[in-house]
């Protein structure tokens, strides 16, 4: 069974994080200057929540408040889900799909290891489908 762990391996774990009491106009700033689409919101180790493109639109654009003045706490998800590096792919793939959600913390014994996307699950199924068509492939020309 393919897990998350098999995601990292072809997937840089850098972890992109701003403080809650960053400004929401900052954050963006990060995520545009990763090109990223969400970030983690930490506390020292501590994971307290995610923002994301979403969360801007409905809770800033769509509320009319200022991105400066909007401190990242404010309008941050708080309630997260979170899923482990033996989770499988097809579990985050429930996840998401259940929950609405495009994002997904590694948190690994109380340590944040990282995030997945629906993109970076997306992939890795295509590249897996590929590989195992090559190999039937492979198999039935020998």
């Amino acid at each position: 069974m393919k897990t998350v762990k098999h995601i990292l391996q072809n997937k840089s774990n850098a972890i992109h994080s701003v403080s809650p009491t960053t400004s929401v106009l900052d954050a963006l700033q990060v995520m545009m200057d990763k090109n990223i689409s969400a970030l983690l919101v930490m506390e020292s180790d501590q994971l307290k929540g995610i923002f994301t493109e979403r969360d801007y639109a409905r809770k800033i654009i769509l509320k009319g408040k200022s991105s400066k003045e909007t401190l990242i706490k404010e309008v941050m998800t708080a309630n997260l889900e979170t899923i482990s590096l033996n989770s499988s792919i097809d579990q985050c793939m429930q996840i998401m799909t259940n929950k609405h959600i495009r994002h997904l913390p590694i948190v690994e014994d109380g340590m944040v290891g990282g995030m997945v996307s629906i993109g970076d699950l997306v992939k890795f199924v295509i590249e897996d489908q590929k590989q195992t068509i090559e190999q039937l492939q492979s198999y039935i020309s020998s």
